[in-house]
């Protein structure tokens, strides 16, 4: 395999070092952490991910509470526990779990989180500050994936980045990330015309589309830095967007899939709830 790892395993447990630190000195200043996720329904991945978020909270010292609401939950019902925790001084983040269930308005439920306690970094406030390379809560996947390439050392200025994926949560944020790194970003997406041709450009790819091993070795450029956003189940195994041994033949860097992206996805959540707290204690 002629591909370096991205290690997100390592890469997450280094900075949760660092975060143990850092929870440890507002401690000691009277203030405890609070990251308050809100989990409407019964859909198994979202269950994994908030008990992993759990996990990592109770790892670090951030006090956790997951409010577990059912399938029938109304807008009215969901709204009013997002503002509860709005009002709650102890609570520094709050996260609604997505996806919700159908019937329920998630931009509307999103936008009432208070822009300082969006620690997922999806409400407009944050959104719109991102693209204009204001101070901001980030998304924590994308983050994530540019914490990994500036840990490896990895260079983006002047590189060719070329991200697969327009969505709100990864691929628009991401792009946004590397032009503020001086990379020249191209975002590729379902109507883009010979997708191979911009792929087989870019230093920095990025894929983000959730479609298991839709990156093939024949799009990638040799020598280029694959990351994978992607995380698809086939056949009970985990795999992401890229078609992992067959690129990593020809990439000079890889995230895999389990143990790349996702594991950053969780330490970042964990970041930007301290990071809200020690904003709190600096006012």
């Amino acid at each position: 395999m002629a591909a370096q790892l991205l290690d997100g395993r390592l890469m997450a447990a280094q900075l949760e070092e660092q975060l143990k630190r850092r929870v440890a000195h507002l401690a000691q200043k009277g203030l405890v952490p609070g990251l308050t996720v809100i989990l409407v329904g019964e859909d198994p991945a979202s269950h994994t991910y908030v008990s992993n978020k759990e996990k990592a909270c109770a790892r670090l010292g951030i006090r956790s509470a997951t409010l577990r609401m059912p399938e029938h939950t109304t807008q009215a019902e969901l709204e009013a526990e997002i503002q509860r925790a709005n009002a709650d001084p102890s609570v520094h983040g709050i996260l609604v779990q997505l996806p919700l269930p159908r019937h329920l308005d998630a931009d509307r439920a999103l936008s009432l989180i208070l822009p300082q306690k969006d620690v997922d970094g999806f409400h407009d406030i944050n959104a719109g500050r991102l693209c204009r390379g204001l101070d901001c809560t980030v998304a924590c996947t994308p983050k994530g994936a540019l914490y990994m390439l500036k840990q490896a050392g990895i260079p983006i200025a002047g590189r060719e980045a070329v991200v697969v994926g327009r969505s709100n949560i990864v691929g628009k944020p991401m792009a946004l990330l590397l032009l503020q790194e001086n990379a020249t970003v191209t975002i590729c997406h379902s109507r883009t015309a010979d997708l191979a041709a911009h792929t087989r450009r870019a230093d920095i790819l990025v894929a983000a589309v959730g479609k298991p091993r839709f990156l093939t070795a024949d799009m990638v450029k040799e020598g280029a830095v694959v990351v994978d956003v992607g995380i698809n189940r086939v056949d009970g195994k985990l795999c992401g967007d890229v078609d992992f041994e067959p690129v990593a033949e020809k990439a000079s860097w890889i995230t895999p899939v389990p143990g790349g992206v996702g594991k950053m996805t969780i330490a970042m959540l964990m970041d930007n709830t301290v990071a809200a707290a020690e904003k709190v204690l600096a006012k």
